[in-house]
């Protein structure tokens, strides 16, 4: 990551609470920039609030953005990314964070269905854009879901 700029999607679900967004922000040095996503905008106001406590800097610097929408989905405004991590499972490799990859970048991603083993995944997107998909180990990680389906299951 020391060559050009570096960019991250940090997709936080259930617990980011801005620790890893900081450790990723630290990582990628001032020319780097990491992109949080949250689809609950408290846990998103919650990881601004953290990170200001103690590393206001990094907002003032741009080199952490944290924005409310669907991580499912990526963030395409900042696209595309040297490295993603995915921080809930999906039931399958979602496409679209993939064409979000730079060439040469790469993801980690938990994979899985509900109630069922679940991967963690690497994914290595190589220069002239070819993928390749590593499972890792097995991981036991919250859903990738949708707010609805989130906030209903933890009445």
């Amino acid at each position: 990551m020391a060559h050009g700029t570096a960019y991250w999607l940090r997709l936080l679900y259930w617990f980011g609470f801005g620790y890893l967004a900081v450790c990723m922000a630290l990582m990628v040095g001032r020319r780097g920039r990491v992109i949080g996503i949250d689809h609950i905008k408290e846990l998103v106001d919650l990881s601004i609030s953290n990170i200001n406590k103690h590393h206001s800097d990094l907002f003032m610097d741009v080199r952490i953005t944290m924005v409310t929408g669907d991580g499912r989905s990526g963030y395409r405004a900042s696209a595309a990314y040297i490295a993603i991590h995915v921080g809930a499972a999906a039931p399958k490799l979602p496409d679209i964070l993939v064409d979000q990859l730079a060439p040469g970048g790469w993801m980690i991603i938990p994979i899985g269905k509900v109630f069922s083993d679940r991967h963690f995944v690497q994914v290595d997107k190589d220069l002239n854009g070819n993928v390749e998909i590593e499972e890792l180990f097995d991981v036991l990680f919250v859903p990738l879901t949708d707010r609805k389906y989130q906030l209903g299951h933890l009445n």
